[in-house]
């Protein structure tokens, strides 16, 4: 069994009424939430700190919101900065979840999980994967590390935090903004005001290249773009495709005015898909549940096309590896503003961390 997730329910997002039965369970979900955060604010339930400074990256939102792309952003400049960070995840769609173990750019994904296997390749930094984050982050400060990035643990509150990241899917937003499982909220949305940072994925935008923004505007307070007033625009770049064979580079360019196969197992396909049709591609897309597990049999087509595929997909698929199969890597910028700004609350993180 794969233990991949789902797509979400229409109703989530596209106004439709929920069904009865979510609207019912949805009362039970945000009354056990608002008390597991009493008990937390009351002391009852205590945050542990593993001694290092942690920023959390999350979402308020089930599925995804573009927290990987900002994770990896995150570390690689920490460690521009002189920093050595690690990541602690938990590793969500794999195997043995209950086994606390070592992401590397060699571990198999169903161990490890397609997001830690993907942060571990494109960064080198030391991954820790444990349903445990405050393990975790004690692990990863064990080996070494003065800085742990937890990967989607805003409601993770036995690991005490410095500084939260929420991210935002600029296209959905909070949906219908009920709780689970009548809509997609995991908490209620007042919850992202208590963030340090809240940062709005704007997708790929196939007209601006890298660093065609001057690092003076973007800044919070401004609305532009989808950003709104307290947040900060995330915009998504990609300009090669790489084989998974033989790792060969071939610029997006290339495959404009083709039909393509287009793979997504991620929270919102669709933003894959049209960003490759934003391109120029005639894009033939292929959706399936996020964090799903390939099989040869996936990626048949029955034609000889192009196969190109997001590269959280493209991580499970290495022993898949055919002639015509690309993975599309994505990198997240953000304003310079953004890095000043999270810089210098960092250098404040002395006075003690969030519990």
């Amino acid at each position: 069994m794969s233990g991949a997730a789902r797509q979400p329910p229409a109703y989530w997002f596209d106004g439709s009424a929920p069904p009865w039965p979510a609207r019912a369970l949805s009362g039970v979900y945000a009354g056990a939430v608002a008390a597991r955060a009493a008990l937390y604010r009351k002391g009852l339930l205590r945050s542990r700190h593993p001694g290092r400074p942690v920023l959390v990256v999350g979402n308020l939102i089930a599925g995804g919101s573009g927290k990987t792309p900002l994770t990896i952003a995150l570390v690689e400049r920490l460690r521009a900065e002189g920093l050595q960070p690690g990541v602690a995840s938990r590793g969500y769609g794999r195997t043995q979840a209950g086994v606390a173990r070592w992401v590397d750019a060699a571990t198999d994904p169903t161990l490890g999980g397609d997001e830690p296997v993907l942060i571990a390749r494109r960064t080198g930094v030391p991954v820790r994967v444990d349903a445990d984050r405050v393990a975790a982050a004690t692990a990863l400060v064990e080996a070494g590390c003065d800085i742990v990035v937890c990967d989607d643990g805003l409601q993770h509150y036995r690991l005490a935090r410095d500084l939260e990241i929420e991210v935002i899917d600029g296209r959905r937003r909070y949906g219908n903004r009920n709780p689970l499982p009548a809509g997609p909220m995991r908490e209620p949305p007042e919850r992202g005001e208590r963030c340090d940072f809240r940062v709005v994925n704007l997708g790929t935008d196939v007209a601006v290249g890298e660093g065609a923004h001057d690092a003076g505007h973007d800044v919070p307070g401004h609305a532009q773009d989808g950003a709104g007033f307290g947040e900060w625009p995330m915009r998504l770049s990609s300009r090669d495709a790489m084989a998974l064979r033989g790792s060969r580079h071939v610029p997006l360019s290339a495959f404009a005015g083709q039909r393509v196969h287009a793979v997504a197992g991620i929270g919102d396909p669709e933003r894959f898909f049209a960003m490759l049709r934003g391109l120029g591609m005639a894009v033939v897309p292929h959706a399936f549940p996020d964090h799903h597990r390939y099989t040869a049999a996936d990626l048949s087509f029955g034609s000889e096309l192009p196969v190109l595929m997001t590269e959280k997909d493209a991580v499970k698929c290495a022993a898949l590896a055919a002639d015509g199969l690309y993975s599309v890597p994505i990198r997240a910028q953000l304003p310079e503003a953004f890095w000043v700004a999270l810089l210098d609350r960092l250098h404040e993180t002395t006075k003690g961390p969030r519990g």
